[in-house]
């Protein structure tokens, strides 16, 4: 085996301070373009908000059609339990809705 000197010793230790210099430039680097990245997609997620909460509105309204219809059916077969169906019907319409404008107050939009 060769024996380390002085000088290989202080060429390593040199080299290790360079590559550690070298990865904290980089990871620096990095990070910078993370934030903009992070900075990116939160602006395209937010631009989505209004999109999403137009969709909740629509699907409520699908919903309450399909939920009416049902309800006009039970009712007019006479079944006992068209006041549950009603019920639920209305509760997730109103759930919907009220998800749509907590959403849309809770982000600033």
């Amino acid at each position: 085996m060769k024996k380390c000197n002085r000088t290989s010793w202080g060429k390593a230790l040199k080299t290790i301070q360079l590559a550690i210099a070298l990865i904290a430039i980089s990871l620096t680097a990095s990070a910078q373009n993370g934030n903009a990245g992070i900075e990116q997609a939160n602006s395209q997620v937010r631009s989505y908000f209004e999109s999403g909460c137009n969709l909740m509105y629509a699907i409520g309204a699908i919903v309450g059609l399909i939920g009416a219809v049902k309800v006009y059916q039970k009712w007019n077969s006479g079944d006992q339990d068209t006041s549950k169906v009603a019920a639920a019907w209305f509760g997730s319409c109103i759930f919907l809705v009220v998800v749509a404008t907590i959403i849309k107050s809770f982000f600033g939009i």
